[in-house]
């Protein structure tokens, strides 16, 4: 998994791991930043991390190479990207095609990039929800692999909304794994089916 931030995300994972019947094992978490919360949750979990920071290499093209590297140490047949702020570049999609999957704060494609939430609110529109999704060199433009819809309730703020809506994304990240690494999926132009 790849975090950013507080790791709910991951969290809800591990939570779930526990179960000795749930098919996903989490056996790395990286992140762009250190002293992060989700990087916490993992080391008390006792799942290895790592740092890959964009600042540490000369540009943009050398970070996407050298976390394409950390993340193969692993040897992951699905990469998540949990609350990851950043865009995976052609070398780490290259390596994982079709195999990296990330959530959403909206019922793509409305409202792809970091402020989804905010520009929900912000054009009135009374249904949002939660995508997850396989993730192409695009920004929240990868191929839907489920969703689920939230309603907007009348003087909701962006942070009442947002945790709806974190709610109904953790639950559905966890399904669409488990689903995933038991039954696979097939991919059809922008239609993926999970048998």
């Amino acid at each position: 998994m790849l975090v950013s931030g507080s790791g709910t995300l991951l969290q809800a994972l591990l939570d779930e791991t526990r179960d000795e019947t749930y098919p996903v094992t989490v056996v790395a978490v990286g992140a762009d930043r250190d002293g992060i919360e989700g990087l916490a949750r993992a080391e008390r979990a006792g799942v290895p991390t790592f740092v890959e920071r964009v600042r540490d290499h000369t540009d943009r093209s050398g970070w996407d190479q050298a976390l394409t590297e950390q993340v193969a140490k692993y040897g992951p047949h699905l990469v998540v990207s949990a609350g990851f702020m950043k865009i995976l570049g052609p070398a780490f999609l290259g390596q994982y095609a079709g195999r990296v999957v990330n959530t959403h704060p909206a019922l793509l494609p409305a409202f792809p990039g970091a402020h989804a939430v905010e520009e929900a609110i912000a054009y009135g529109v009374k249904i949002t929800g939660s995508t997850v999704h396989l993730v192409d060199s695009g920004v929240d433009t990868g191929p839907i692999l489920a969703q689920e819809p939230v309603l907007v309730e009348p003087g909701d703020g962006v942070e009442d909304l947002h945790e709806r809506i974190k709610t109904v994304e953790r639950r559905l990240l966890v399904d669409v794994l488990a689903r995933l690494v038991r039954e696979g999926c097939t991919v059809d132009g922008r239609k993926v089916s999970i048998p």
